[in-house]
């Protein structure tokens, strides 16, 4: 058995990681200020501190009191279209509250850091994405998640700390805040489904994304800080298969058995097409990667759902940027 700490415990991502490290045997310490994610997702024999990585106080006394072995970092404000709009907040959160994370595993000597960044980092690159790819993030939040992969990389380089890096992309399932109307696509068509209103796309609704199930991106993530073959190593995470935002609303419509209506709003800036390659995790992670298609996952999300029912949206407060703000989020 382990000690570890997983942030963003109570979240879509963090709180199914903690389950199966949970199952695997472990200690798990789950840290979650609960600003994005709920109590009630997390698994009842994880030991819960509600609080924040911004509070290097805290963390002090999390790595003093505990002797860690592991950190998994999925805490995160992850609205890509709004780090535009929130820049110091993206950049406290994503960045500044990561190298606290980092600084406290170096002095406290962690073995391994377990990092969740993004597909963001890619920007506009040649598709499919992979891992040779060289970043160019265009927004906010990509360039934070890259950043940290940097960081850590120099932090192995200079103090010895491994690390396991995951890009992960368009992750949907079971828990997912499908009251968050600035991120998760999936989740904001269930919701306004529930709510009987129109679904929101920005564009044409002909940008592409590789959308993917929660198990074939947790899964991995929990086992990969005992994996040797996965230290030190950067790994795309995943679904293979890019649909269109259009296509994903009648496979999403057809799992509430309904022809959804939708409004179209001005196209954000953002990339269009986004999609990975995953041939090197499927070489080390290849156990816990079931492959689920986007019509069977949306049909387990749908059920949940549908007894989970709809969420409020509560507007986003801290807004710094107003200029091009999209009207849908104002």
């Amino acid at each position: 058995m382990k000690k570890i700490l997983v942030t963003g415990a109570a979240g879509f991502i963090g709180s199914h990681v903690v389950d199966e490290l949970i199952k695997m045997g472990h200690h798990v310490i789950a840290l979650d200020d609960l600003s994005g994610g709920f109590l009630e997702n997390v698994n009842k024999r994880a030991e819960f501190i509600e609080g924040s990585f911004l509070n290097k106080s805290l963390l002090d006394k999390i790595f003093t009191e505990n002797a860690l072995t592991h950190v998994y970092h999925l805490g995160a404000y992850a609205a890509e279209g709004l780090s535009h709009f929130i820049r110091n907040f993206n950049y406290n959160n994503n960045l500044i509250g990561s190298i606290n994370l980092i600084n406290a595993a170096i002095n406290f000597r962690v073995k391994n850091f377990i990092f969740t960044s993004s597909i963001a980092v890619y920007g506009r690159n040649q598709l499919p994405y992979s891992e040779e790819t060289a970043p160019s993030p265009e927004d906010p939040y990509g360039i934070s998640k890259y950043a940290v992969e940097l960081d850590l990389k120099n932090a192995h380089e200079m103090f010895g700390m491994n690390y396991v890096i995951f890009r992960p992309h368009n992750v949907y399932g079971e828990r997912q805040n499908i009251g968050d109307k600035y991120r998760n696509v999936i989740g904001i068509f269930m919701n306004s489904i529930l709510k009987g209103d129109e679904l929101p796309i920005f564009g044409d609704g002909k940008q592409t994304r590789a959308f993917s199930y929660i198990d074939d991106v947790a899964l991995p993530i929990a086992h990969s800080g005992f994996i040797e073959k996965a230290r030190n190593q950067v790994f795309n995470i995943g679904a293979d298969t890019p649909y269109t935002i259009n296509e994903l609303v009648y496979i999403v419509g057809n799992a509430f058995n309904t022809v959804p209506k939708t409004k179209y709003f001005k196209a954000r800036n953002e990339v269009v097409h986004a999609y990975s390659k995953h041939e090197k995790a499927k070489e080390v992670f290849s156990e816990f990667m079931q492959g689920v298609n986007l019509e069977n996952g949306i049909g387990k999300m749908a059920k949940w759902v549908k007894v989970a029912g709809a969420k409020s949206t509560p507007k986003f407060e801290k807004i710094e940027i107003f200029e091009n703000l999209p009207d849908a989020w104002r």
